[in-house]
């Protein structure tokens, strides 16, 4: 009869994996949707305005969507602010995540606004 092992428990030594860092679009939904929160809107609104879907605009602020830069202007745009402030606020937030252990994260120097740019 064949031998069955059991997995190892692991040892103490080992490190847990690092949480997985939050993606740009789950990032930039929830910007959306605390903006829309704070100017009291429902998404119809902002939908409206932005001359998108509610259903897409919903799905923006899920993180579903990988939308485009012109829809993401456009619903800035209806929300009140730039392309530019929502970047800035999007990856300011990301930032704000710990990035995990020293070694995972890029030796030297880091530009904040080349955070803003790869996003």
């Amino acid at each position: 009869m064949a031998e069955t092992t059991r997995p190892r428990p692991p040892a103490d030594d080992e490190t847990p994996a690092r949480p997985a860092e939050p993606l740009w679009r789950d990032a930039l939904g929830r910007c959306l949707r605390d903006l829309r929160a704070e100017r009291g809107e429902i998404l119809v609104e902002t939908a409206r305005r932005a001359g998108v879907s509610p259903q897409y605009l919903s799905e923006m602020e899920r993180g579903v969507k990988e939308p485009s830069s012109e829809m993401i202007a456009a619903v800035a745009g209806a929300l009140g602010t730039t392309l530019g402030d929502l970047t800035l606020a999007v990856a300011t937030s990301l930032l704000a995540v710990p990035a995990g252990p020293a070694a995972a994260r890029p030796a030297g120097p880091t530009c904040m606004a080349a955070y803003a740019l790869a996003a």
